[in-house]
């Protein structure tokens, strides 16, 4: 371990030090001679050499000290190599504890959860990260330099990225829970069909899409498509909304509340702004514009839905294409087995930040200062310099 100064221009607060000595000083120079009489007729002794002498020497040491530790304090004393070399366990929420230390009950080990904080593993488990390489990085570059490190993830576990992890240091790699990694990926749930409803000089082009929709839906249900008079299963997460003029209440109080609509190009929604192409046609025109509104969106035909001005409609990729309006944006990529994506060595090494020693040496300035205080008040002194 070594100590440094951050600012080390502020032990030019030091001079302050000269202080008590001068006011301790200054008390012994308020002693004033006082003549008498009597004594003028006296022949006059020569006066003995006087020496610089100071009084009440605990109290002035306790101020010098006190002096001293604020111009320490103000220069930023910092301590490094201080850290505790103690070896690291880092347990991947979703990992039993049990199994990740196996083997390693008696060994000294500070356990933690591998989530952003890093948690000590006797606390509750934290939810699992969504990006865990970046807390595996982030954990390898807070540790000092030397220390081991154990990760236990599940043997197959998301979070991963595209870059492999190259870490400073060794890493003893434990992939977790065997079952889980023979475990098939879950597959994508079926996109339920909007429903559908228009108005009834619209009913043509609600036959088109009720056929494109009945193409996509794997479930073979019923596509529910009804006039406007029917009301809509508030519960549903998309809809088709084939009716011009103004889009009720209803349907856009739902919109807010998440859902999605596709509304008909003569449909009037002031408040929300279609300036998102979300449906080009073989041409480049834009087929669909989309607006977000609150935690829903709203999008809207670019014109009308029929053959004679729209052509794609009787082609076979029109079905595909509407049901990518409605299906969420599929995630990326990052399941992996744990196997394979042990960390290498060879990465980036970090300096381990100094310990900070200002709040103990406020702690001891304080404690200067109320012995000080007792020292200048206490009753068994004379007049306090």
């Amino acid at each position: 371990m070594s100590a440094a100064l951050l600012l080390p221009i502020a032990l030019a607060a030091l001079a302050a030090l000269a202080l008590p000595l001068l006011i301790h000083l200054a008390r012994r120079s308020e002693q004033r001679p006082t003549v008498f009489a009597a004594l003028r007729w006296l022949r006059e002794k020569p006066r003995p050499r006087s020496r610089l002498r100071f009084d009440e020497w605990p109290l002035l040491l306790l101020r010098l000290l006190l002096l001293a530790a604020l111009a320490l304090l103000l220069a930023r004393p910092v301590l490094f190599g201080a850290q505790s070399r103690t070896a690291w366990l880092a347990v991947a929420p979703g990992v039993d504890a049990a199994q990740a230390g196996a083997g390693l009950e008696n060994a000294e080990l500070e356990r933690r959860w591998l989530a952003p904080g890093f948690p000590a593993l006797s606390q509750p488990a934290p939810p699992a990260p969504a990006d865990l390489a970046s807390v595996v990085r982030e954990l390898d570059a807070r540790l000092p330099p030397g220390v081991a490190l154990t990760l236990a993830v599940p043997a197959r576990f998301d979070g991963a990225d595209g870059a492999r992890l190259r870490l400073s240091r060794p890493v003893q790699w434990r992939a977790i829970d065997a079952a889980a990694a023979d475990a098939p990926a879950p597959r994508e749930a079926a996109l339920a069909p909007p429903a559908i409803r228009y108005a009834p000089e619209l009913a043509p082009s609600a036959a088109y899409l009720r056929a494109a929709v009945a193409a996509w839906n794997q479930r073979e249900t019923a596509v529910d498509a009804a006039p406007l008079t029917q009301a809509f299963d508030p519960k549903a997460r998309s809809l088709i909304w084939l009716a011009p003029g103004p889009v009720p209440a209803t349907v856009r109080d739902w919109v807010a509340q998440g859902g999605r609509v596709l509304l008909d190009a003569r449909a009037v929604w002031p408040e929300a702004q279609f300036d998102a192409p979300l449906w080009r046609d073989a041409e480049g025109t834009v087929r669909v514009a989309g607006a977000r509104v609150e935690r829903g969106q709203a999008l809207r035909f670019a014109g009308p839905v029929q053959p004679r001005a729209w052509p794609a409609l009787l082609q076979p990729g029109f079905a595909a294409a509407l049901r990518d309006l409605f299906a969420a944006p599929a995630p990326p990529p990052a399941r992996i087995a744990a196997r394979d994506y042990a960390p290498a060595g060879g990465g980036p090494t970090f300096a381990a930040p100094p310990l900070d020693l200002r709040p103990w040496l406020a702690l001891l300035v304080a404690a200067l200062f109320l012995l000080e205080r007792w020292f200048a008040t206490r009753s068994k002194r004379g007049v306090a310099p």
